[in-house]
């Protein structure tokens, strides 16, 4: 949908073919019931934003999203239950950045000042170095020096959340351009770039039915066609064709902005009816998709009838036996959509990096809810395990490039980019699939 109100917003004629029936893609609305049979809406995976997320909030604010309506935003903080943990003081909010995140730091509750300073001479040291390392090096590498309350509390959860990937195997060059961008960089529409941004509202309304409205009511000769699954794509002269349920449709470009499974199985079928050198180009392009590896993210539904949170948002304590403390984080959805009353009692626990049986990690999840927060009267509502959620970003990974060939893009955040498997970064992905597209069929 980034794609589309770009190419749109430049002048082209732009048709989205989607063939789910909800527009969102792995950031989309979830129709679900709570125990007692009481409709509700989730999300097929509980997702924040950061002020950092220029790109996302600029386009969400040109198609129609009221930010202040559809977001709470947070000062910076991974709080803990007991209240430990970073959390930007109250005096220190409106603090430009980088020195909000710095009296978090020199605040942190339940660290010591050697931690503090530890973690402060850390992140002036890697600004000095203008947040560039080797490319080989991982995040454990990167803050092997950080005291070990430092790397449990805030640089391992900040890691798995952003990277979707381990200390242990995570790209420090990615890593470090997140926190550039977060903690140093220029946050949007008055926001910090360090804010946390929480969604009030599902996920296709926050942005991809907003941009469906759009693209209908400023752009007449654009369309969005749901439940219309693209099966074939091929060249025919200078255009691309399109095959689906209701024929066959010629384009000048084709942005292929799907996963990347179906994408590499798309642009791999497409080689047969290419001449020789786009077939091999095509070809080699899916071989490098099929090549990422990609680690799954789980969010698990959990409700009580007067279940609360004391912040809408807090972090989870890793534990000796990590297998027994899945979750990093968890959400209170009362807190952020207080009008309807289905969402009270309703939390989402985040695993990044997740493995194991759906079942078996939805137990464990809840019993480290009894543990951690005292809450041990929780039912299950939806548990929603994505086994193929991010790529895997890790250092060196190589990712495919944007442009396939002539008239033939790919967008998405597993696609050639700065920023890990994020919003962001499919955001970013589709305005610059659009506008290349744009401006090489005119």
């Amino acid at each position: 949908m980034a794609a589309a109100v770009e190419a749109a917003s430049r002048g082209a004629d732009v048709t989205v073919f989607e063939a789910a029936r909800t527009l969102g893609g792995r950031a989309r609305a979830l129709n679900a019931s709570l125990p007692d049979g009481t409709p509700l809406t989730l999300d097929n995976g509980q997702h924040i934003l950061i002020g950092a997320y220029a790109d996302s909030l600029a386009l969400m604010q040109r198609v129609g999203v009221d930010l202040s309506q559809a977001l709470m935003s947070l000062p910076l903080a991974l709080p803990h239950a007991d209240g430990s943990g970073l959390q930007t003081p109250a005096w220190a909010t409106r603090w430009p950045a980088p020195l909000d995140a710095l009296a978090a730091i020199a605040t942190a509750r339940g660290w010591r000042w050697r931690d503090r300073l530890a973690l402060v001479r850390a992140s002036l040291r890697w600004q000095r170095a203008g947040f560039v390392c080797a490319p080989e090096l991982s995040v454990a590498e990167l803050c092997a020096d950080l005291p070990p309350r430092v790397n449990q509390e805030l640089i391992e959860p900040l890691c798995v959340s952003a990277l979707n990937t381990p200390v242990e195997t995570a790209s420090a060059a990615v890593f470090l351009r997140v926190l550039r961008d977060s903690l140093f960089g220029k946050g949007f529409a008055g926001f910090s770039p360090a804010s946390l941004l929480l969604p009030r509202t599902d996920l296709s309304r926050l942005f991809p039915d907003a941009a469906a409205s759009w693209l209908h009511t400023h752009t007449a000769a654009s369309r969005v066609r749901l439940g219309t699954r693209v099966g074939t794509l091929r060249p025919l002269g200078t255009q691309w064709m399109l095959g689906h349920e209701d024929g066959e449709e010629a384009f000048d470009g084709v942005i292929w902005a799907t996963a990347a499974s179906p994408a590499e199985k798309a642009i791999g079928q497409a080689a047969d009816d290419c001449d020789e050198t786009t077939a091999h180009t095509l070809t080699a392009w899916a071989h490098g998709t099929r090549a990422l590896p990609f680690t799954a993210l789980t969010t698990v539904y959990a409700w009580a009838p007067n279940a609360q949170l004391p912040l809408p948002m807090l972090a989870l304590r890793s534990e000796p036996d990590a297998q027994a403390a899945p979750a990093q984080f968890v959400f209170d959805r009362g807190q952020l959509q207080p009008q309807d009353p289905a969402a009270q009692g309703l939390l989402a626990f985040v695993v990044s990096a997740s493995s194991d049986d759906r079942e078996d990690l939805q137990a464990r999840v809840l019993q480290q809810a009894a543990r951690q927060l005292g809450l041990d009267t929780l039912q299950p509502v939806q548990t929603v395990v994505e086994k193929r959620a991010t790529f895997a970003c890790t250092p060196g990974v190589v990712r495919p490039v944007q442009h396939i060939a002539p008239g033939l893009w790919a967008a998405g955040d597993y696609v050639q980019g700065p920023y890990p498997a994020t919003l962001e970064g499919a955001v970013r992905s589709g305005l610059s699939a659009a506008r290349q597209a744009v401006g090489a069929t005119g």
